[in-house]
């Protein structure tokens, strides 16, 4: 099936702006997403087209040689790289040497494109299970607002490189075969500079702080990233901007540890109800619930608690809460007390097997180890 129109995918006329193109691919990304429409096929596919009519809109290199030769000209068999029909030798050594410094070549000059960034977003489990919005704030280098990026100060212009003619790209001689190269003196611009920004000091680009807003989706899990599409730092010479990856970690919670989609935590419970049986309330990350112990339950038992634990960010079932009854041993007993206990223990001890199998089996076991050991 043939493919559709780029700018018809993300609803666009071709005089759109690059703003214009990120705000209609987030749009279309959100209604489509297929965490949102799980099992949906045609929302599938159309998030996939629209992704890759971003990929190539959003790119300028991309973009005008999708302008001027349609699908054609952003085969993704070359790479997704325009093909110039009048440079052929240009091409196969541009690829070369465009692949190695980084960025492509726009109007013959070299383009960068910006670096992409990391930022570690720490969140609360609770933040992490349920979602959450949160604000950042990152320093990255974006354009120049004194001289628009150019890199040259207020009242005077870049001036075509002497060099490479305005190129970006020389070519030198080595027998038979030519290489091309990014200028040495302009260093792939295509300009040089008689006299720089005060402000970015002819770099093009400043650093400065942005505050940006970050939506966490419910039930993501430490190691989880969120790709920002070209909030990175500042391409050069008019590259495209890199992205940020907002890396998800989650502190260490009070009651609860997380395995994946389930969550566990201790429970102390008397040593009264571990024996007689009886209800503990426990908490859960949707309010306390009740817990059925039943009576003769022994220290370090685990009990499950089904879909009490996360409803994991790429779908699948909602996990389960296990909670491991601890038996707790009284403390601070007065003289009555002592008594009753000992009052107690007498009567369990007339039929230790009966009562306490576990410490009886035990001692018979290391009855027999010192008998045979003796042999």
């Amino acid at each position: 099936m043939a493919k559709r129109d780029y700018y018809r995918v993300l609803e666009l006329e071709r005089t759109c702006s690059d703003a214009e193109i990120k705000k209609a691919y987030r749009r279309l990304a959100m209604k489509h997403h297929p965490d949102r429409n799980a099992g949906d096929a045609t929302s599938e596919e159309s998030f996939k087209e629209a992704k890759e009519a971003y990929e190539i809109l959003s790119d300028p290199q991309k973009r005008a040689a999708y302008d001027q030769f349609g699908h054609a000209g952003v085969d993704q068999s070359r790479g997704g790289r325009g093909v110039d029909p009048n440079d052929v030798f240009g091409d196969i050594f541009g690829e070369v040497f465009g692949d190695i410094f980084g960025g492509g070549r726009r109007g013959g000059r070299q383009v960068f494109r910006g670096a992409d960034l990391r930022y570690e977003l720490e969140l609360d489990l609770e933040q992490a299970v349920f979602g959450y919005s949160a604000e950042i704030e990152i320093a990255t280098l974006g354009e120049c607002g004194t001289c628009g990026g150019n890199g040259a100060a207020k009242g005077s212009t870049p001036v075509r490189c002497a060099t490479c003619g305005g190129q970006g790209q020389v070519r030198t001689q080595q027998g038979f075969f030519a290489v091309q190269q990014p200028c040495p003196r302009c260093k792939g611009r295509g300009t040089t500079i008689d006299k720089p920004c005060d402000e970015c000091y002819g770099q093009g680009r400043v650093r400065r702080a942005r505050t940006l807003a970050v939506k966490v989706p419910a039930g993501v899990d430490s190691g989880d990233r969120i790709r920002l599409s070209a909030e990175g730092e500042a391409g050069r010479n008019g590259g495209p901007a890199g992205d940020l990856y907002v890396e998800v970690a989650v502190r260490k919670h009070a009651i609860f540890e997380r395995a994946g989609a389930d969550l566990s935590c201790e429970v102390p419970i008397a040593f009264t109800t571990a024996a007689l049986g009886g209800e503990v309330e426990v908490p859960t990350l949707g309010g306390n619930a009740n817990l059925k112990v039943p009576g003769g339950t022994q220290s370090g038992k685990i009990f499950r608690l089904r879909d009490k634990g996360v409803h994991p960010v790429r779908g699948g079932a909602t996990g389960d809460l296990f909670c491991r009854v601890m038996v707790e041993t009284p403390v601070n007993l007065s003289a009555e007390q002592k008594g009753l206990l000992k009052q107690l223990d007498e009567t369990l001890r007339k039929d230790s097997k009966r009562h306490n199998p576990r410490e009886d089996s035990w001692l018979a076991g290391v009855k027999r180890f010192f008998e045979t050991s003796r042999q």
